[in-house]
């Protein structure tokens, strides 16, 4: 298996040393040279069409739907016949779906197949990937797919995993509010928020972010877990956009969307998106 990854940031290079670190061969693209530079181990390629025609099973984490289709449509010519193509990024159904089909015809199998867990899953190896394709060309790259995750769970076809991507962190969006928001509210009745986390995780509230946010980056003002507040803005429009366009309305989440959106003004892209809720804490001082 000749393997290529296109876009080693957090994720992708994590993935990337991750691999080489295990032995893997590991051929690598990003157009920003002190990314490829810092890969020890792996075969920089400087031009992405040069890559995929090396590689026969080539890695996609690229940070937008609009992004993913520019880079296939540069390496679409270059493509071998029977290559897969894996993409681990953020998504929407609708462009896997379609680069799917466009694959098929060139005789390449295109899977999505989004991740959760962070730089330091990408990093160890034991991410969670949703995959939307075919159950025989997944099955065809499971020695790598073991290689980087925990635990996969294939939802269904094309455009499948990238739907779920988009609902798990919608999910996600609104649990930063609302635990949040309770946090607040134990803290008015008297209750640390340490203490007020341990009760809730032990009932049925849970969540992981009451389980693994808060107490790895919001309680101790860490806000270092490498997501950014614009990548989840973007990924709340990405669901604000599915629900529309399948004609679902969401407005308990459309009310979340909007406190999202809201707090651009104080919250930068580049800040951690744990920081969402201190926003909430500044709107009810």
């Amino acid at each position: 298996m000749k393997l290529g990854i296109i876009g080693c940031g957090n994720m992708g290079g994590g993935m990337a040393r991750h691999l080489a670190d295990s032995g893997w061969q590991v051929a690598a693209h990003d157009p920003d040279a002190d990314r490829l530079a810092a890969l020890a181990g792996v075969d920089a390629f400087p031009q992405a069409r040069a890559l995929a025609a090396a590689c026969d099973v080539i890695v996609l984490s690229l940070p937008t739907a609009a992004i993913v289709r520019a880079v296939m449509a540069e390496i679409a010519d270059a493509l071998t016949q029977g290559a897969t193509i894996l993409d681990t990024s953020t998504s929407d159904p609708a462009t896997s779906q379609a680069l799917h089909a466009e694959c098929a015809a060139r005789g390449v199998q295109f899977i999505d197949g989004p991740v959760s867990g962070g730089p330091s899953a990408a990093r160890a190896g034991s991410m969670t990937m949703v995959l939307g394709g075919e159950a025989q060309a997944i099955a065809n790259i499971r020695p790598l797919l073991n290689a980087l995750t925990a635990r996969t769970v294939h939802i269904g076809g094309p455009g499948a995993g990238h739907a779920a991507k988009i609902v798990n962190n919608m999910l996600c969006a609104a649990n930063l509010v609302l635990v949040a928001e309770a946090v607040r509210l134990g803290q008015a009745a008297g209750v640390a928020p340490a203490a007020l986390l341990e009760g809730v995780n032990a009932g049925s509230g849970r969540s992981a972010v009451s389980e693994v946010n808060f107490p790895k980056w919001v309680l101790p003002d860490a806000f270092d877990s490498g997501f950014t507040m614009g990548l989840m803005r973007k990924d709340v429009r990405l669901a604000q956009t599915l629900a529309e366009g399948a004609g679902v309305p969401v407005p308990a989440f459309t009310r979340i969307a909007q406190i999202w959106a809201d707090s651009a003004a104080t919250l930068p892209d580049g800040d951690d998106f744990n920081r969402i809720v201190q926003f909430q804490t500044e709107q009810d001082q």
